[in-house]
C-alpha cells in the first residue's frame, strides 16, 4: 500500500477508484476540475467530458449522472455543495453557474449561458467557482476574463463586487476559487500571485497566505480547524488553522514535482473535498486533455 502525508494526516492511496459503466465504450476522462461530497458521502465528479457531472458512492461505484442537457460538455470548472446538498456547477466557458437541488433538479442559473458580460468587471467573464456563506449569500470568483469576486443574494440578485487586476491587497491575477470559512470569511485563491487572500463578507481585505505554488482551491475540514490547499504545481498542503489570527501551521504535504508514483501528480491538483470519514478526493488536470481522480483514505480514524 502506498501512503502519502505526515502524522495525523497520513493517507493510504486508493488506486483505480471510480468504476464507470461497461457500456460507456470509448469513454475518456477529460480534466477532472471539481470534486465534492454531499451529506450521504456521495462523491460528485465534475469534468471536461461528455457527461460533465457523475455521481459515485464512497467506494467508487457508479450511481448516476446529473445535468444532461443543461451542463455543457468539456466546459466544467468549479463545483460546490452546500449544507442542504444543493449542487453548484460553474461553467467557465459559458459564463454561468447552474444550481441543482438535492434531487438533481435544475433550479437556477446565474448569468446568461454563452454570453460574457459586456463590460470589464461585470459578472460574468469566465467565472471560476462559487461558495455559500452562512447567510445563504453566494460568493463567486470571476477570474479568467475578470479579476473579481461577486456577492449575490440566496435567490440570485447581485449585491456587491470587489477586486481588480494586480498584486496588491484586493487585487488578483486569476481569482481561481472561492471558499467561505465558519466565521464567514471569504478565501480567494489568487493563483498567479501564488497566494490566498482572505476578506470579510463585504470584501474588506483581512490578510493573505503567501508563498503557495499556484493555489487552485482550498477546502475546510468541517470537523476541525484544518485547511487543505490544492496547488497546481503538483502539490497538496494541509495546514492547522488558528482561526483567531488567521494563521496556518503546515502539518502535512506531498508532491511538488511531476511524478508517476501512485497518489502523486503528473499534472496539477485542481478540485478537492473530504468526506465524513476524513478521506480526501482530488481531481487532477494535465497537459493535453487527460485528467485523473485520486482518493486518499485517512489512516487515523476520527
Amino acid at each position: 500500500m502506498t501512503q502519502v502525508g505526515d502524522g495525523d494526516f497520513t493517507y493510504t492511496v486508493v488506486e483505480d477508484w471510480g468504476a464507470l459503466p461497461t457500456t460507456w465504450t470509448g469513454w475518456r476522462w477529460g480534466w477532472v476540475v471539481g470534486l465534492a461530497c454531499d451529506s450521504q458521502d456521495r462523491v460528485y465528479v465534475y469534468s471536461r467530458s461528455r457527461r460533465p457531472l457523475i455521481l459515485f458512492d464512497r467506494e467508487g461505484n457508479f450511481l448516476t449522472t446529473w445535468g444532461d442537457g443543461v451542463l455543457a460538455p468539456n466546459q466544467a470548472h468549479g463545483l460546490y455543495i452546500d449544507g442542504a446538498d444543493n449542487v453548484y456547477c460553474t461553467d467557465t466557458t459559458n459564463h454561468c453557474i447552474h444550481k441543482f437541488n438535492a434531487q438533481g433538479e435544475h433550479v437556477m442559473t446565474l448569468g446568461a449561458p454563452g454570453q460574457p458580460a459586456a463590460n470589464d468587471g461585470e459578472p460574468f467573464r469566465m467565472p471560476t467557482d462559487l461558495a455559500v456563506a452562512s447567510t445563504g449569500e453566494l460568493l463567486i470568483s470571476d477570474g479568467y476574463g475578470n479579476a473579481r469576486v461577486h456577492k449575490y443574494s440566496p435567490t440570485g440578485e447581485w449585491l456587491h463586487s470587489w477586486g481588480e487586476r494586480g498584486d496588491g491587497p484586493g487585487q488578483f491575477s486569476i481569482s481561481h476559487a472561492v471558499r467561505v470559512d465558519r466565521q464567514d470569511r471569504v478565501w480567494v485563491c489568487d493563483r498567479e500571485n501564488n497566494r490566498v487572500q482572505i476578506f470579510d463578507l463585504e470584501g474588506r481585505f483581512l490578510t493573505q497566505w503567501a508563498g503557495l505554488r499556484r493555489p487552485n482551491t482550498v477546502h475546510f475540514d468541517p470537523h476541525a480547524d484544518v485547511v487543505y490547499v490544492a496547488e497546481l504545481a503538483h502539490r497538496v498542503s494541509i495546514f492547522a488553522l488558528d482561526p483567531a489570527n488567521l494563521t496556518g501551521e503546515l502539518v502535512s504535504q506531498w508532491g511538488g514535482q511531476p511524478s508517476e508514483a501512485p497518489g502523486y501528480f503528473r499534472g496539477g491538483p485542481h478540485g478537492l473535498w473530504s468526506d465524513s470519514r476524513g478521506d480526501l478526493y482530488m481531481g487532477e488536470v494535465e497537459l493535453g486533455e487527460v485528467g485523473r481522480i485520486h482518493k486518499y483514505a485517512r489512516v487515523r480514524s476520527r
